[in-house]
């Protein structure tokens, strides 16, 4: 039992954590694998042709968004060189990368996936 909550504790510290651990700088959201911006998880990132660079705002909403789920940033998180955050249409709270909104796919079942990449011809693999 108590290995369990010691688990769970450092999980929950690991998932709230928006910093890099080196003297409180704020950690980046996204990290580059392959020539492509990637989740904690390795998941690839994409943006999207119809959101406006700069617009602070994402177009993909409802339907759109659970194909294509937002890189979600902690209600707390802080913006940090390329990477801002947008309030999307629901309240909460997206990162961006060089002002346009990161999402993932889907149908990338694992790491390095990036299936996504020319979806409709309006989807890309968000690249560093």
């Amino acid at each position: 039992m108590r290995r369990l909550l010691i688990v769970l504790a450092l999980a929950s510290l690991a998932a709230c954590s928006t910093y890099d651990g080196l003297m409180g700088t704020p950690a980046a959201p996204a990290k580059a694998m392959d020539g492509a911006l990637t989740n904690s998880a390795g998941m690839t990132l994409y943006t999207f042709d119809k959101d406006a660079a700069g617009s602070g705002k994402s177009v993909c909403n409802g339907p759109c968004a659970t194909n294509w789920p937002p890189l979600m940033a902690a209600a707390d998180a802080k913006a940090t060189g390329d990477y801002s955050i947008i309030t999307r249409d629901d309240g909460g709270k997206q990162w961006a990368y060089k002002g346009k909104p990161l999402y993932l796919w889907v149908k990338d079942t694992k790491p390095g996936d990036k299936t996504g990449d020319g979806f409709n011809n309006a989807w890309r693999v968000a690249r560093p």
